[in-house]
């Protein structure tokens, strides 16, 4: 299972859902377009139609066989579990669950993304989640004044991101505790802002950072 981009490789520009996906995943996995035609046996000239071209509709043949180099499956490649949760495969026969070590959670954390956020509110905790960044080993992310990611500030919090593989049945879960602070430096605010991997996904005016600072971190790895 591959957790990190190993190298940029995404060639031209990839176009409609199925041409973003075999983009995305290849490149998750660190392979060339041409890498990837090879192992599925087909032109590399079809692969690149095949991401390239919003209206590219291949048989079940090529589907099934790059889904098999791509490590994935012909749903999620053609966007048939994209409404759906992650994890509704069954268990794999005879998985390891294993502790991360806080070298790999820092590390698997450090990715960046989307994580889960627990918040103390007036009528109980919530999950909300949150696109952040690491910076400096703290967690940061931006919200509104008065959304309920806000409410995190001047509080120990949970914040958790995760990664499941479902056509493996395999992933892993990586925990952080911390206090939650509001930054409220300019000099801090802007430097934060040059240095965050990604604007808001749900876009609007948010202009408040929080800053999780860890004081526990752990994490757990489910292998096949």
């Amino acid at each position: 299972m591959a957790e990190h981009s190993r190298t940029n490789v995404v060639e031209g520009t990839p176009l409609g859902d199925l041409g973003r996906r075999l983009a995305t995943r290849r490149t998750q996995l660190g392979l060339s377009r041409r890498e990837t035609a090879e192992r599925a046996g087909m032109a590399s000239s079809y692969l690149r139609y095949l991401e390239e071209h919003p209206g590219a509709a291949p048989g079940t043949g090529p589907l099934t066989r790059l889904a098999e180099v791509l490590k994935t499956t012909v749903n999620d490649l053609t966007g048939g579990t994209v409404t759906l949760p992650p994890g509704p495969g069954r268990a794999a026969r005879a998985p390891e669950f294993t502790e991360l070590s806080p070298e790999d959670c820092r590390s698997l954390l450090s990715s960046h993304g989307v994580g889960r956020l627990g918040v103390p509110t007036a009528s109980g905790p919530v999950i909300v989640p949150v696109n952040y960044s690491v910076i400096d080993d703290a967690i940061v992310f931006r919200t509104a004044h008065g959304a309920t990611p806000s409410l995190a500030a001047g509080c120990q919090v949970a914040f958790e991101v995760d990664h499941i593989d479902d056509a493996f049945s395999q992933g892993w879960s990586v925990l952080v505790r911390g206090h939650a602070r509001t930054v409220a430096d300019p000099d801090e605010e802007r430097r934060l802002a040059a240095r965050a991997y990604s604007t808001p996904w749900a876009g609007g005016k948010r202009t408040m950072w929080v800053c999780i600072d860890p004081y526990t971190l752990t994490g757990r790895r489910i292998r096949v």
